[in-house]
């Protein structure tokens, strides 16, 4: 084997549920790199190994049951290998099923490739008492045989042993086993290949038998590979037309399909080659497997158990995922606190700096408001990558199937649906690059498209505001009805869309069901931290510029000078009446001066950040001498003049009552500046403007603002509407009151925006990765159009 001068290249084949994936993990543990195939929006995995001095690469090609070019991912393996032209082909095998794997690796061979076969989860095989004599396995097949348990890390370095022996091996040496399809069929074949082998580019570029069977089997993507190195001049004219005789020439001798007499062919010299290999067989047709399915895919039992599945899924991410990010929200806050101290301090008791808005406000807030939600999906990824190990999974596209099939939608629709929110609070983003696993064009696509009305988790926050004002006692209720009502327009709207906008041909619903597994810890996390890291980093990839631009409109062209200086007239009233109020003869009213005031409110603004962090009274005490330490008279007035012995101070104590009184006016002063600067804003404007057409749905301007600032992330819908209403506070109580107090508000107002919000098209990173996804403006255009005017139809 000629290796190539910066290494080794590897990759990894084999039908889906064989256990490449743990293959490639076993292989190459933290050394990888996800990104997508050129091109297209299947992922590839690749990954690095070094064996002594030789730098080996791992590619991890996406599961095929063909090298036929039925689906993308069968189009991909097969043009990964043609192109890239690997080192090595290791075929990955299932053993347990070792007949139906042969015929992919007979597919395989035929592309005469170097290659070896990893005869993996031996352990399934042996527990259903089959037996493989792995020696007798390689020579039938004529390439090198390894038996391994990669969930187990068994079999890790007799792979690794043989990828420095094939590393020294010349690939012109290469003899794989060659079926025999019949004199009439070989025949026809030798004619292809030797007219083939006229054409210099096609010699170079792939095996001659390969593409010769190709041409046989009809394959379209063969006379492609044809045009594309023959030409379409008078030679590929010329080509063509003798695979057109030749072809016409078959049929005329043999009635049965050149397609139907190569399959026959294969799945007989997989016959043979099992019968030798296999030295042991099961003592009985039913496993363990085939009896858990009896149970869990009777028509009794399969909608209950699986309805029992998602509860416990929706249990585990609402309640212990919630859990889970609620106490590491403090920490992700530390991270928008620490970009803060990073920039310059304003020495405004009102405003920031524009620099120090933009990053911590604008960009932070929003990427830490996602953030929050990290730990949920780090539980639903989890559950998910269990119910993937299991093998369940892949009977829940099973049953669903022939529910989502009348929809237009695909079996394989059912993952990027729950990761949406059809069942829970979900986000599109993940949800919509699920969607790459689906084998039917037409129905990824209507599974894209709809996904703009799953329950998106972060319009969770305005739910509970908008049901905590009107429905509080039915608040479970109305939250299940919301999901609810989302899935069902969700099926119409697919319903619609497969009937009459979506073009294109279904293809036939194909999966295997894997066999049980008992998932392993390893694989578990590996996965869960893998896909989270994923959504991490593409999430705020997407986010940060959109959160900036969002703070740009809400934010510009600002209130004028006039306005500015009325505001700090306030600011300088307030602090006249604090002085007063404390009295030139207290000893603490030094810090009360002009010059003074921030440092003491910064001081003050710590000290409570920190006694608020301490979580235990040991770790209090520490916190309160380390404050009293920096400055005594300073620590008297934070900690409402007590000392750390008990003793009070009076005057530190009435300079800190009237600083607390200070600080609420001044913060009063803030927000109204900041929602006049709202209201006068460029997305203010564009809020007052359309009031006239949102009224009809009983929106205001100030609820336009807040849906516009939405289209970023849902988050900042709570966030905005509490910077327009609240004037006694930011938490949920006294937003609720102030909009209740202000809006005018009915319970039939309530209804139609929390319709419209459950209709709202998704945030802009949903739409970027729709764009990505698709590879369509005109269909990213559709999904964010549509739901506003459902949604608007609807709430009316």
């Amino acid at each position: 084997m000629q290796v190539k001068s910066d290494g080794m290249l590897v990759v990894l084949a084999g039908q889906p549920n064989c256990g490449k994936s743990s293959i490639f993990n076993m292989l190459t543990g933290a050394r990888q790199t996800v990104a997508n195939f050129p091109g297209v929006t299947v992922e590839k995995k690749c990954g690095r190994m070094k064996i002594n001095n030789l730098e080996i690469e791992i590619v991890d090609l996406p599961g095929s049951y063909s090298m036929t070019s039925y689906t993308q991912e069968e189009r991909i393996t097969r043009d990964f290998l043609l192109t890239e032209n690997p080192d090595l082909i290791v075929a990955v095998a299932d053993a347990s099923n070792l007949h139906r794997s042969l015929f992919f690796i007979f597919q395989l061979m035929e592309m005469n490739k170097p290659m070896a076969l990893c005869l993996n989860m031996m352990d399934v095989a042996i527990r259903r008492g089959i037996i493989i004599d792995t020696d007798k396995l390689s020579a039938e097949l004529g390439i090198p045989v390894i038996a391994t348990v990669a969930s187990k890390g068994v079999g890790k370095e007799d792979v690794k042993t043989l990828l420095t022996t094939l590393g020294l091996e010349d690939a012109s040496q290469t003899k794989h086993r060659r079926i025999d399809y019949g004199p009439t069929l070989e025949n026809t074949l030798e004619r292809l290949r030797n007219k083939l082998s006229e054409y210099e580019s096609i010699r170079n570029f792939c095996s001659l038998r390969w593409l010769s069977l190709k041409i046989m089997e009809n394959d379209p993507q063969a006379l492609r590979i044809i045009i594309e190195h023959a030409g379409t001049g008078n030679q590929g004219e010329s080509l063509s037309s003798f695979i057109e005789k030749t072809r016409s020439d078959y049929g005329s001798q043999v009635p049965k399909s050149p397609e139907k007499t190569i399959a026959a062919a294969r799945y007989s010299e997989a016959d043979k080659i099992a019968e030798k290999a296999i030295i042991q067989k099961p003592s009985s047709n039913t496993t363990l497997t085939d009896k858990i399915d009896s149970v869990l895919l009777s028509p009794t039992w399969a909608p209950a158990f699986l309805i029992m599945v998602l509860f416990v899924l929706y249990e585990s991410v609402m309640v212990f995922g919630t859990m889970l990010a609620d106490q590491a929200f403090p920490y992700f806050q530390l991270l928008q606190t620490f970009t803060a101290g990073l920039l310059p301090q304003s020495h405004d008791l009102i405003r920031e700096g524009l620099l120090t808005s933009m990053i911590v406000n604008g960009l932070m807030g929003g990427i830490v408001a996602i953030l929050y939600y990290t730990p949920l999906f780090l539980v639903l990824f989890a559950m998910l990558a269990i119910l993937e190990d299991t093998g369940y999974m892949a009977r829940i596209a099973f049953i669903m199937d022939r529910i989502l099939r009348s929809f237009g939608l695909h079996g394989q629709s059912t993952l990027p649906l729950l990761l949406g929110g059809a069942v829970i609070g979900g986000c599109a983003v993940p949800a919509t690059m699920a969607t790459r696993a689906i084998k039917d064009e037409k129905a990824k696509l209507i599974t894209i498209l709809i996904m703009p009305l799953m329950n998106c988790m972060a319009k969770t926050p305005f739910y509970i505001l908008i049901v905590g004002m009107f429905f509080a006692a039915y608040q479970g209720l109305i939250l299940l009805a919301i999901s609810v009502v989302g899935f069902i327009v969700a099926l119409v709207v697919a319903k619609i869309l497969n009937r009459y906008m979506v073009s294109g041909e279904t293809t036939p619903f194909i999966m295997e069901l894997p066999a049980y597994h008992m998932p392993t810890i390893k694989g578990v996390m590996t996965r869960t931290i893998e896909r989270t890291w994923l959504f991490v980093r593409k999430i705020v990839v997407i986010v940060a510029p959109i959160m900036v631009a969002v703070w740009f409109f809400i934010t510009f062209p600002g209130i004028g000078l006039h306005k500015e200086l009325s505001y700090d007239n306030q600011v300088i009233l307030q602090h006249s009446k604090l002085v007063e109020s404390v009295g030139a003869e207290n000893p603490f009213a030094k810090y009360l001066s002009a010059s003074s005031i921030e440092s003491l409110i910064r001081f003050n603004d710590r000290h409570r950040e920190a006694k608020r962090s301490a979580s235990s009274d040991n770790q209090l005490r520490v916190t309160q001498e380390e404050f009293k330490s920096q400055n005594p008279e300073l620590f008297l007035i934070a900690n409402k003049g007590i000392d750390l012995d008990g003793a009070k101070d009076k005057n530190a104590a009435a300079v800190a009552i009237a600083l607390q009184k200070f600080e609420k006016s001044i913060k009063k002063i803030s927000r109204e500046r900041k929602k006049e600067i709202i209201e006068t804003s460029w997305a203010g404007r564009f809020g007052q403007f359309l009031e006239p057409v949102s009224q009809l749905a009983g929106f205001g301007w100030r609820m336009n603002i807040a849906i516009i600032s939405s289209f970023a992330a849902k988050e900042s819908l709570v966030g905005t509407l509490g910077a327009i209403f609240s004037s006694q506070g930011v938490d949920d109580k006294g937003l609720s009151a102030s909009m209740a107090e202000q809006s005018g508000w009915t319970v039939w107002h309530a209804l139609a925006i929390l319709v419209f919000i459950a209709m709202f098209p998704p945030c802009l990173a949903t739409l970027v990765m729709i764009r990505h996804e698709t590879g369509s403006n005109r269909w990213t255009a559709f999904a964010g159009i549509y739901p506003i005017i459902l949604g608007f139809i609807l709430a009316v």
